[in-house]
């Protein structure tokens, strides 16, 4: 699994006008399984994203379709990480 921190590098402005199309970015991957939580950072200075993909050239491709990444408008930092323990609504999550 993947943690995605993605910092704002663009003014809120530049963000607002981009969101409906990260959103649409975003719904895609819910849909094919890839995410499996996301949401904005307090302050509102970017976001994250859980992401359970096989490795670390999936996530890249996933992440390069972003427009916040197309478009220069967040940095992505990545965390790997192997889950050992969870609740069990994320045991249920088969691995990938």
């Amino acid at each position: 699994m993947f943690f995605m921190e993605l910092t704002y590098k663009k003014p809120i402005s530049v963000v607002e006008a981009t969101l409906p199309l990260h959103n649409q970015y975003l719904d895609r991957n819910y849909k094919l399984g890839n995410f499996i939580f996301s949401g904005r950072k307090d302050p509102r200075n970017g976001g994250v994203i859980l992401a359970n993909v096989a490795d670390l050239k999936d996530l890249e491709n996933i992440y390069h379709e972003d427009p916040f990444f197309r478009q220069g408008i967040a940095d992505y930092k990545i965390l790997n990480f192997t889950p050992t323990k969870m609740n069990d609504v994320f045991a249920q999550i088969p691995l990938r």
